[in-house]
Formats: C-alpha cells, sequence, structure tokens
C-alpha cells in the first residue's frame, strides 16, 4: 500500500501544489532543515526535493515515522544521498525529540489523528517553537468519496509500473486482490475522516492558546486536487522577516 501511494504521489506529482507554501514557510523562519512526519514509504520528496533544493541550496530532509518503513523510506534516501536522511527511531508526531530540528511536515496522514492527538501534534511544535506543515489531498465531500470509490481500478492499471517490481506486489494485486481492496477502505475512510480548514484553525488556536504562532489554513486547487492544508510558524519569525 505504501509502494502504491508513493509511487502515485510522485508520478503524478499529487503535491507540487505545495510547494509555495513550503517555500514561503522555510523563507519565513530561515529554515533549510526537513523533518517529515509519519512518512509512510517515503511520501512525495523524490518529486518535490529537486525544486525546493534550487531554492534551498543547504536543504535536508529527515524522514520518520513511528512505525518506520526502512525499505521504502530508504528508497528515497538512495536516490537523493546528499539531501535525504531515514530515522530508525520511532517517532511519535505527538512528541518529536529536541535534536530532530526543522520545518516539521506531514502528508496525506493528518486524517489518521483524533482531534485531541492533532491538538497533542500542534502543541508540541509550538513548544519546542519550531514551524509545521500539514497537507492533505482530499477533502470530506461528496466529490472526493466518489474518486476514492474508483480508487481500486487504478491500482490496478497501474501497480505493473510500480518499481522494482516484486512478485508479492503482484500476487496481493491480482491473485489475492488485498491491496486494491484495503486502498479502496482506506481512502473512504480517509475522506470521511479529513478535517476541514476551519477544523484545523480550531484545533491550531486550541493548540496555541497563547497565540506564539502565526496560522493558515486554505485549500490549495492545482489542477483537478484540492490540497487542504495548515501552516504555522513562530510570530516573532514573521516579525523579523
Amino acid at each position: 500500500m505504501t509502494d502504491y501511494l508513493r509511487f502515485v504521489s510522485s508520478k503524478f506529482q499529487l503535491f507540487q501544489g505545495t510547494l509555495p507554501v513550503l517555500t514561503d514557510v522555510l523563507r519565513r523562519t530561515g529554515r533549510s532543515q526537513i523533518v517529515d512526519i509519519a512518512s509512510g514509504g517515503g511520501g512525495p520528496w523524490l518529486s518535490m526535493i529537486p525544486q525546493l533544493q534550487a531554492e534551498f541550496p543547504d536543504l535536508k530532509v529527515k524522514l520518520t515515522d513511528r512505525y518506520p518503513n526502512q525499505a521504502g523510506m530508504g528508497k528515497v534516501a538512495t536516490a537523493l544521498p546528499q539531501i535525504v536522511e531515514t530515522e530508525s527511531r520511532s517517532i511519535d508526531a505527538r512528541a518529536v525529540p529536541a535534536d530532530l530540528s526543522g520545518l516539521r511536515t506531514q502528508f496525506l496522514s493528518l486524517h489518521h489523528f483524533e482531534p485531541k492527538d492533532v491538538k497533542a501534534i500542534l502543541q508540541n511544535a509550538v513548544t519546542a517553537n519550531e514551524p509545521i506543515a500539514l497537507f492533505e489531498a482530499q477533502q470530506r465531500d461528496v466529490e472526493h468519496l466518489i474518486r476514492f470509490a474508483l480508487s481500486p481500478l487504478f491500482v490496478l492499471l497501474l501497480t505493473p509500473f510500480i518499481r522494482p517490481f516484486r512478485i508479492s506486489r503482484i500476487v496481493f494485486t491480482y491473485l489475492i486482490p488485498l491491496v486494491p481492496v484495503l486502498i479502496f477502505w482506506d481512502g473512504i475512510v480517509s475522506v470521511l475522516r479529513t478535517y476541514t480548514v476551519e477544523e484545523m484553525l480550531q484545533m491550531a488556536k486550541a493548540a496555541d492558546p497563547e497565540q506564539r504562532y502565526v496560522w493558515n489554513a486554505d485549500i490549495l486547487h492545482c489542477r483537478q486536487i484540492k490540497l487542504p492544508y495548515l501552516t504555522g510558524w513562530p510570530a516573532e519569525s514573521s516579525s523579523q522577516n
């Protein structure tokens, strides 16, 4: 599943529309290091890093997860060894260690967390005085339910193009179609669990009662893709810039 999600994210440049937002936060905060939370199979970085590096020559990206998929994340690190590192420790998004500094990012994972956990994720960033940027790739509406209902068809069509080739992937896609079924279920549940822009802002304000951060939430319209996002950075960074 994570192989498929990484492939789709990279092949179709699912999160390319987030680059202006990421660039803006990095510039405002003077950061060149990114700590990616809940990286899964490696996230969208293969297609995004070359463009970010053009803006930030010293860019470094650390991939982390509570249950590290070292094989998936390792593929990204192998492709971009001077920029990407993987974290072997189990990293809880609600309690990121202090030695992992930089802009915290999450792609297509926020909906996996309950509201109290989202609040904890945001509070942890505020306590550490680290900027944060959270992106989804779906909205909680009928349109996206229909789109994700068609996801098994795309799994069947795209799986032969995923590299490296693995017999197990073929077996569990075509002979025993667990992957299409699980992608379908995960997609539908993800849509139903996705937070609205207003809900994300409410959780951010609850996590930052002293208003130490500048919070922005909106929907990016990238071709036919709608990407809800939430960003936050220390207010002092804005005053300095």
